[in-house]
């Protein structure tokens, strides 16, 4: 009796050794695959049954028939345990996946959020000297104590016309970071929208002494928001002008590139170091004060904004007398 004990506990402890040696196999799993962890698991749990079983046939006093039956269960059984195996890999995976999105969302939304503060004190700095220097011109207006008070009103049009267009970039990049962004999408050609933004831009490259021109090698089609591509190509241009002096030119293309449309915006400034290429499309960067004068730094930023919006990209490189920067839109889809 004694004996048949012992070899009921040999067949026992040999059961829960490969048991154990297979949950150690399934956690070192776990930390590289997952999936193939769970679907490992049931494996397991059958595999060291058999184990237990071919050590223990005899002291159960099983027939070989018997045996043979009990293994033929237990291998009926393992496909069924693969099975469950995937059922609970899937759903871990899914679970998996679903809170890493939750976890990116939510690291998503503090930068944005972080970003979107940090914008708005920057702003805030910048509008206080403005409106204390016009604050001053009003006073002076009132008391009547103003030299030129033609000078003084068009001094203060100007700042307002500055500020606004500070507080109109703020609210654009604010909701281009938007996760509930809605665009208009419509099929348009690139080179159509290029060609409308030049000649706005003309008059101001005029009066800079800036040759300003285009080309394009086709109508390139894309699906996008007319309005906010126009807004992201105007901004180039004026990049482009402000750093340009007078004498240059700047130079618009437009052309496909693979299964992108590639807009080029070609300027004279004499280049850029490599320490600010990394920089140019962060938000409130200026690098040089010529390249943004008055501005809150959010031109380039916008176009960022408005390429990640659009699922495309801008980025720079010298070339030629100065920096040449690159808007990339997919093409629409034909038919």
């Amino acid at each position: 009796m004694s004996g048949g004990l012992a070899s009921i506990g040999v067949a026992a402890g040999v059961t829960a050794a490969v048991g154990a040696l297979g949950a150690v196999g399934v956690v070192a799993l776990t930390r590289r695959r997952t999936f193939a962890a769970a679907v490992a698991a049931p494996v397991v749990v059958v595999a060291s049954l058999v184990a237990g079983v071919v050590v223990g046939a005899r002291v159960m006093l099983l027939t070989p028939e018997d045996f043979r039956a009990v293994m033929a269960a237990l291998a009926a059984a393992l496909p069924a345990a693969v099975a469950v195996g995937l059922i609970l890999a899937r759903r871990l995976d899914a679970a998996t996946r679903a809170t890493a999105r939750a976890r990116a969302e939510r690291e998503r939304d503090l930068r944005v959020e972080a970003s979107r503060r940090e914008m708005v004190a920057r702003i805030s700095h910048e509008l206080r000297t403005p409106l204390a220097g016009m604050r001053a011109m009003t006073e002076a207006l009132e008391d009547g104590v103003a030299a030129d008070p033609g000078a003084y009103l068009a001094r203060l049009k100007a700042e307002v016309l500055r500020m606004s267009g500070m507080v109109d970039d703020l609210l654009t990049l604010s909701r281009l970071r938007s996760p509930v962004l809605a665009l208009r999408l419509e099929r348009v050609a690139l080179a159509d929208v290029a060609s409308d933004a030049v000649a706005q831009a003309m008059p101001v490259a005029e009066r800079a002494g800036v040759m300003l021109s285009g080309s394009s090698d086709g109508p390139t089609p894309v699906r996008v928001d007319a309005r906010e591509v126009g807004r992201a190509v105007a901004n180039l241009l004026a990049n482009a002008i402000i750093a340009t002096p007078a004498g240059g030119s700047v130079h618009v293309s437009v052309a496909a590139g693979g299964d992108h449309a590639v807009l080029e915006v070609a300027d004279g400034c004499g280049g850029i170091t490599a320490e600010h290429v990394a920089h140019v499309f962060e938000d409130g960067w200026r690098g040089d004060p010529a390249r943004s004068p008055g501005g809150a730094g959010l031109g380039l930023a916008i176009v960022r904004g408005v390429a990640d919006a659009h699922g495309g990209s801008v980025s720079v490189r010298n070339g030629g007398p100065g920096c040449v920067f690159a808007l990339r839109l997919p093409l629409a889809p034909t038919g």
